[in-house]
């Protein structure tokens, strides 16, 4: 990934080099790169003159913020216990077979990352999937396919076999 200095630099001199802004500038840098990056990370601590330890240090305090390159489309298994009784546990081992990943990575055509969270809030309608910010609702496993192929690029779906 080429990481454009002078976005970061931007993005910094935006919240004016101030150390207090660090999780707004994270966000930004996230939201252009899709992770954060290890050089635009370093020009943020030059910048705002604070560690590497303190700003690596939030990000991983964090689940929003990743270190690592996300996906193009990222699915979230809910795990709490509403959906973890109706099976929850079931759907993320299909999304993992589906996808070739397990929860927390990213597929290596970097088309798809898989995350779990504790609670979606929303157990009425459990077990629930949400991929990139479309809330999938009683998914089961037959519907996991189905969902994913949704989000490929029509590449991918044309690879597919039917």
């Amino acid at each position: 990934m080429n990481v454009e200095l002078d976005k970061v630099k931007s993005f910094v001199d935006k919240h004016a080099c101030d150390p207090s802004a660090l999780i707004a500038i994270l966000q930004d840098i996230q939201a252009e790169y899709n992770y954060l990056p290890r050089r635009a990370l370093l020009v943020l601590s030059q910048m705002i003159k604070t560690s590497m330890v303190d700003i690596i240090g939030v990000a991983t305090f964090y689940s929003a913020f990743s270190l690592e390159p996300r996906g193009e489309h990222t699915a979230t298994v809910c795990m709490g216990t509403a959906c973890h009784v109706r099976g929850g546990p079931k759907i993320l081992e299909e999304f993992e077979r589906n996808l070739g990943i397990e929860s927390g990575h990213t597929t290596e055509d970097k088309q798809f990352s898989l995350e779990t969270v504790a609670c979606l809030g929303c157990c009425a309608i459990g077990p629930v999937v949400v991929v990139d910010g479309d809330y999938h609702a009683q998914v089961s496993i037959r519907k996991v396919e189905p969902i994913l192929r949704k989000y490929q690029t029509k590449e991918k779906k044309d690879d597919a076999p039917n």
